[in-house]
């Protein structure tokens, strides 16, 4: 916009300032800058329910915005003491061989981080599922049991665990591993009861989704987890404890390490890789189990010294990760204005409005197909890539059920970038994440609103 300016000038008065060097002064100048405006009378950018949701979820912002300083401060702090350089960005090739000091100092300051013993940071992990699931080949042998205390597992680990048939392909199962898992209670969280009774001598690993996940519950707070462990290790103390991570970085400030979790692990694609990491994973916890699940993504005797990084990634991991604290406070915002707009139209949302959160993900009861599709629809139509492609329902592989997916993001299937997915089953949920600022989930509502 060009800016037209207009100087209105007056006589210049000048009076003498004795035992100076600066004899002259001007006593009077005036000018006016104009700046002509063609916004003056366009439309609201937000609609009514946008609006009127933001004015009370001021209170809300704010306390995020300090829960983002303080976890800045701990990332900020943990790359002063990794000597972080700009040395630790190169690339590597091959076996990764020549690679420049960055994995370690990336290993040692998301260690450091999450209060964990150890951390393996790699591009190599391709999901988070696939991070998951050496940390559960990392733990348990033939004979042994995994328990989930949190009701079912997500989606993309029931080939996994066996729960679906992977056709020998070498699920848990497969290796002579049994499962089970503790329902949740009747409000939606950890039965609380049961798991006091739960273990058994064979129980070597739980595993605790800190995530809704694809079910209709409440997430799980760090505190909850904190509590989940003194139970299991009361029970048994020999039982791993594995915390599936994901979404949930950064949304408190204390993570699953720090209250006694064995090993954790998430997707760069996801919180901590702060919209800009192009791939990866991560698995952090105590030294010689993620050293034993490093050997599940390379092989027994390579460890964590080898692997390639080429061209920009390793620096895409340092400046996603420290941008990671500000990109999750937006996308909790994000969430708050879609709970808080979508309740007032009679929908049923999952975390309820204005409540603490503990992961990224927003659900939405749509009750029907034809509201789940044009809600995904309506999100790919606002987004920033490939907005004017359609959203086709389909099978996907890891998923029992179809499966919808708005995602115009950068970085293919990225969850930490504005996006919303859902299985086509009842009761018809949208699960929402993600988004570098709150007002672009403000700008979606209003096609939401409008398609349905």
């Amino acid at each position: 916009m060009s800016a037209i300016l207009s100087l209105t000038t007056t006589t210049i008065h000048f009076k003498v300032i004795k035992n100076s060097t600066k004899t002259l002064l001007p006593s009077q100048l005036t000018s006016r800058i104009t700046i002509p405006n063609s916004h003056q009378h366009s439309a609201p950018l937000f609609v009514p329910e946008v609006e009127s949701a933001v004015d009370t979820l001021y209170p809300e912002f704010r306390a995020i915005d300090n829960l983002v300083a303080r976890n800045t401060s701990r990332v900020l702090k943990a790359f002063q003491n990794a000597r972080v350089g700009s040395h630790h960005f190169g690339g590597c090739t091959g076996y990764g061989h020549e690679e420049a000091g960055g994995r370690e100092a990336l290993d040692q300051a998301f260690a450091e981080i999450f209060g964990a013993e150890s951390a393996i940071v790699r591009a190599q992990f391709f999901s988070g599922t696939h991070a998951i699931t050496c940390a559960l080949f990392a733990f348990l042998r033939p004979g042994d049991e995994l328990l989930a205390v949190a009701g079912a597992p997500y989606d993309t680990l029931e080939e996994v665990i066996g729960i679906r048939d992977s056709n020998g392909l070498g699920s848990l199962k497969d290796f002579g591993i049994s499962y089970r898992e503790v329902a949740l209670a009747d409000d939606g969280g950890l039965d609380w009861d049961a798991l006091e009774v739960a273990l058994k001598p064979q129980t070597k690993c739980a595993l605790i989704q800190r995530s809704c996940g694809y079910s209709w519950r409440k997430s799980l707070s760090v505190n909850e987890i904190s509590r989940a462990i003194h139970i299991i290790k009361s029970q048994n103390p020999n039982c791993m404890v594995m915390v599936d991570n994901c979404y949930g970085e950064f949304t408190e400030a204390i993570e699953p390490p720090m209250v006694g979790a064995d090993l954790i692990a998430g997707s760069l694609i996801k919180n901590p890789g702060g919209t800009i990491a192009p791939c990866g994973g991560y698995v952090a916890g105590k030294e010689k189990w993620v050293k034993a699940a490093a050997a599940r993504l390379s092989a027994p005797g390579l460890g964590v010294d080898c692997g390639s990084t080429p061209g920009d990634i390793m620096r895409t991991f340092f400046q996603g990760l420290y941008l990671s604290p500000q990109m999750v406070g937006e996308s909790v915002k994000g969430g708050l204005l879609i709970a808080e707009v979508m309740s007032t139209k009679g929908y049923k949302v999952q975390p309820l409005p204005r409540v603490p959160r503990h992961d990224i993900v927003q659900a939405v009861q749509l009750g029907s197909r034809e509201k789940l599709l044009a809600f995904c629809e309506a999100v790919q139509r606002s987004s920033p890539v490939s907005s004017y492609t359609k959203p086709i329902a389909g099978l996907t592989a890891g998923y029992a059920s179809e499966v919808i997916f708005a995602d115009g993001t950068f970085i293919d299937g990225s969850t930490s970038e504005l996006s919303c997915d859902g299985p086509l089953r009842e009761p018809f949920c949208v699960f929402c994440q993600g988004g570098t600022h709150w007002t672009q989930w403000g700008l979606v509502l209003g096609e939401v609103l409008n398609s349905l």
